[in-house]
């Protein structure tokens, strides 16, 4: 008898203990108001388009960036930023305030938005018209999907031109610069999505990328325009001459101090010269003299003129 009632008592003690142990956890998921999709699509689209615009012509002149008219644009502050990171690059000098410029950089957009397209492959969901209600009779018939495909576009048109704030007159004009992104998916027979788009580095399934050789080539890219330079990493090095003293006594004091130790003969002046390299060539006679700009900026290939909506043109 008590060694019937001891099993019942280990039986009863394994329930409750396994009782205690059982629990059941559950996630909160949550999304932002607008999709991550929609905002790499604009996003891609603006660095493209910031990109296709040539500042070359305005390197190392004072410029002063006004964004009165990019005000209410979608990501408003991302096209504002992209564009004076762009104008930096490309060497130009920013003023914060209008007076200190000789140059204004105005610029505009036609466009910076999202669209979408659907198709289905097979029977759209259909509704059955019925004069009379009938019980147990259904009045829809269910979408019947062989293939679905949805393609969203992300579009950024941007222009620019330069005037000069003291004259009045107009410098030059970027033209209007027109870019496109997409991203697709497809759904077959249920199965999908697969992914594929200029925002995507491969073809994607269900948020994975696809490795297969004979699915990773690089027909999912647009291969209209180069690598996007606002995107890619970039070091910059000040020029010595932004670190002169700007009081005139300082100035005055250094300009002593380096006269006083030009005059001073070094101690091994009479030394012979130490074995070294040999000199450079002197530069040719019709030689152009060097861009002063060269060892500030590294700056990447520009995009060729005919992948611009509308080429530059000069006032003068």
């Amino acid at each position: 008898m008590l060694r019937h009632g001891g099993k019942i008592y280990v039986t009863v003690a394994g329930m409750l203990l396994t009782t205690a142990l059982a629990g059941c956890g559950t996630t909160r998921w949550t999304d932002t108001g607008r999709t991550a999709t929609e905002q790499l699509l604009i996003s891609d689209a603006v660095d493209r388009s910031v990109s296709q615009i040539d500042f070359s012509s305005l390197r190392g002149r004072t410029v002063f960036f006004d964004a009165t008219y990019l005000k209410g644009v979608t990501d408003e502050q991302y096209v504002v930023s992209t564009l004076r990171q762009h104008l930096f690059a490309s060497g130009c000098i920013i003023k914060e305030k209008r007076e200190d410029a000789i140059y204004v950089v105005e610029a505009r957009s036609g466009a910076v938005g999202t669209d979408r397209a659907d198709v289905l492959y097979g029977v759209p969901a259909t509704t059955i018209p019925q004069l009379v209600a009938m019980p147990g009779v259904p009045t829809t018939i269910p979408e019947i999907a062989l293939g679905r495909k949805t393609e969203q576009h992300g579009v950024a048109k941007l222009a620019v031109f330069v005037y000069n704030r003291e004259t009045g007159r107009a410098v030059w004009q970027s033209g209007t610069s027109n870019v496109v992104s997409h991203a697709k998916d497809i759904w077959v027979l249920g199965i999908g999505p697969f992914r594929r788009g200029t925002i995507y580095s491969r073809p994607q399934f269900v948020g994975s990328d696809m490795t297969n050789s004979w699915l990773t080539d690089d027909a999912s890219r647009d291969k209209s325009y180069t690598p996007v330079r606002v995107a890619r990493q970039l070091h910059f090095r000040e020029s010595p001459v932004a670190n002169q003293p700007a009081d005139p006594k300082q100035a005055a004091n250094r300009d002593t101090a380096q006269k006083a130790t030009a005059d001073t003969p070094p101690p091994d002046a009479g030394a012979p010269p130490l074995a070294g390299p040999p000199a450079a060539d002197p530069p040719a006679e019709n030689q152009p003299p060097p861009d002063r700009w060269s060892n500030d900026i590294q700056r990447l290939p520009q995009v060729p003129s005919e992948r611009i909506a509308s080429p530059p043109r000069y006032f003068y």
